[in-house]
């Protein structure tokens, strides 16, 4: 696809604007390694909320979503929709106390929770294994979109995709620290959602789509449009509602949707300064990840279905790619090859922008995992804060390398999110109430942490030598049989185990809760868990029912979503 010279200008000039901001704030980021990581803890909500939307607008996302959406319709996107409760959770209930801790990292929570060498080392293995191990995997599958994206738009192969998409972020990763991130990403989010707006609109206009409501009522498209899915096929119901809503919310780790809170998220508020704005940036961020932003992501998937029915029309479209990267989430990029000039650099500038902001949290996240719970723990505990931040830039370095290697072997997005699935099933429970309940120690992490992996590495390896082992058991069955066996694990674990000490244990709640009870304000706090999530979803339905042309409903779930709203603020007092 050639580029004009407005193109080039756009996507140059954002680079630009990138490197400039990590080499403003990198002065300040580099004074010590609280700097480089949480930016001294005095960030207003806003920012942090709009860097964690930023960091999950990834480039694979618009490919996943796009991917399932020809897949199974607009309700196969339930499968992550049902994490607004893990989500709401988060706000309601552990905002104040992640903030309250005081920690630099999720990571370094555990050795204030627990104690002993247990403690000492969950804490430096799970630095590695989040850190680097898991945190790789989460970048290869947002090179890989990259590399579909260059593929199909500019010819680019893997390796020059890789290397240009990678230098400009690793750049002022490097430089700026998380201060950095928080305002590159507040522009990328910008850049991002105009983009994928503003191409919706144009492809919505193409003649083959000619119009909203031409499209909805495709031959193509129109089985694919309802936002619940069918209930009388019980095995497609199963898989992309029910257990996600019923099991998979609160006993499934997935980054960015701890239960419990953690990850990066963790991180922004910890960053926060002070717990209100630590909590309020929580709220924003969901709301804008699930209600504002699918919908142009949705629309161009529908689209896809017009211009390229089947994976055949895509492998024809697109003869020099690699016969294994076209797969449905290659529809996303193709569609955006119909965009004209100016518009063309405004969208792929929001793609770089959407890959920068999600590689760029992650390398800093999964940096500070390594300086903070390994290198300074266990390797040099009289390193300098020059060291941490040297030790932490190299980090960032071999940990974007080993992405992009891993990249390389990957398919389509969907494969590692259902992987990342199946490893973290079965521990949500325990993130949960591993800050109320006494008996949970850290062997009951260690046991859950390994069941879980052990479980999704025998399911993934039957998938790809073409076992027969488990070929009859769906999705889900394997998801609900990974939290059964592990969840009964950690808690037999719990149960032969000893607790943490009560000296551990009384420092940690004063430290979290103070003189206050553990379970203060508690049904005020469920009254805004569910309201939370009922003015999520309806504000989301409301919009899609807008796009499908049905006003009278559309209105009445806004009407639901500003009840909410209303019902928030008047109970904020309590809840924030």
């Amino acid at each position: 696809m050639a580029l004009e010279l407005i193109d080039f200008l756009i996507i140059i000039s954002f680079f630009l604007i990138s490197l400039f901001v990590g080499i403003a704030v990198s002065k300040k980021s580099s004074k010590n390694a609280s700097s480089f990581y949480l930016s001294g803890r005095n960030m207003p909500w806003w920012l942090l909320g709009v860097s964690m939307v930023a960091t999950t607008f990834a480039a694979d996302t618009p490919n996943l979503v796009a991917g399932i959406v020809r897949d199974t319709g607009v309700a196969g996107n339930w499968e992550w929709w049902a994490f607004l409760l893990t989500g709401m959770l988060t706000v309601f209930f552990y905002a104040r106390l992640w903030r309250r801790s005081g920690v630099t990292t999720d990571l370094e929570f555990y050795e204030l929770r627990y104690h002993g060498k247990s403690a000492a080392f969950l804490r430096g293995f799970r630095a590695i294994y989040l850190g680097v191990i898991f945190n790789v995997i989460i970048m290869a599958t947002v090179c890989l979109a990259a590399i579909k994206i260059g593929n199909v738009m500019f010819d680019f192969t893997a390796g020059e995709t890789l290397w240009i998409a990678s230098i400009v972020t690793v750049l002022y990763s490097l430089l700026g620290g998380l201060k950095g991130v928080l305002i590159t990403d507040f522009i990328q989010f910008i850049i991002a959602m105009v983009g994928s707006i503003w191409a919706t609109m144009y492809i919505l206009d193409l003649p083959e789509i000619n119009g909203m409501q031409n499209l909805i009522t495709h031959p193509n498209v129109v089985g694919k449009i309802d936002l619940l899915p069918d209930f009388s096929n019980t095995e497609l119901m199963m898989g992309i509602f029910l257990i996600p809503l019923a099991v998979q919310w609160w006993s499934t780790w997935y980054p960015g949707a701890e239960p419990g809170g953690g990850g990066y998220v963790a991180q922004r508020m910890l960053a926060a300064k002070d717990e209100k704005n630590a909590t309020w940036a929580v709220l924003f961020f969901n709301l804008a990840h699930y209600a504002l932003r699918p919908w142009p992501w949705i629309i161009i998937g529908l689209a896809s279905l017009i211009i390229y029915p089947n994976l055949e029309s895509l492998a024809t479209a697109f003869p020099n790619l690699d016969p294994k990267f076209v797969k449905d989430d290659l529809s996303y990029p193709a569609m955006l090859t119909f965009l004209p000039a100016g518009l063309l650099g405004l969208v792929i500038t929001s793609l770089i922008a959407a890959f920068m902001s999600t590689i760029s949290t992650h390398l800093n996240w999964g940096s500070s995992y390594v300086v903070n719970d390994f290198y300074a723990r266990f390797i040099k505990k009289d390193a300098s804060e020059k060291q941490k931040i040297i030790v932490g830039r190299l980090s960032i370095i071999a940990m974007m390398a080993c992405a992009g290697l891993l990249s390389l072997v990957l398919e389509q997005a969907k494969d590692a999110f259902d992987l990342v699935i199946q490893i973290g099933a079965g521990s949500g429970l325990l993130f949960i109430l591993r800050w109320f309940w006494h008996r949970i120690n850290p062997w009951s992490e260690i046991t859950a942490m390994a069941s879980s992996l052990i479980i999704a590495m025998i399911f993934f390896a039957d998938s790809r030598l073409d076992g027969q082992l488990f070929a009859n058991w769906a999705g889900y069955e394997k998801i609900c049989f990974n939290v059964v066996v592990t969840t009964a694990a950690w808690l037999i674990a719990t149960f032969a185990t000893r607790p943490t000490q009560a000296q551990t244990l009384d420092h940690f709640n004063h430290v979290i809760f103070g003189k206050e009870s553990k379970f203060h304000n508690f049904p005020v706090k469920i009254l805004g868990f569910f309201m939370g999530i009922i003015g999520v979803y309806s504000l989301l339905f409301s919009i899609g029912k807008f796009l499908y042309g049905e006003a009278m409903m559309g209105w009445t779930l806004m009407g639901i979503f500003i009840v909410c709203v209303l019902g928030l603020m008047a109970l904020r007092k309590k809840l924030f």
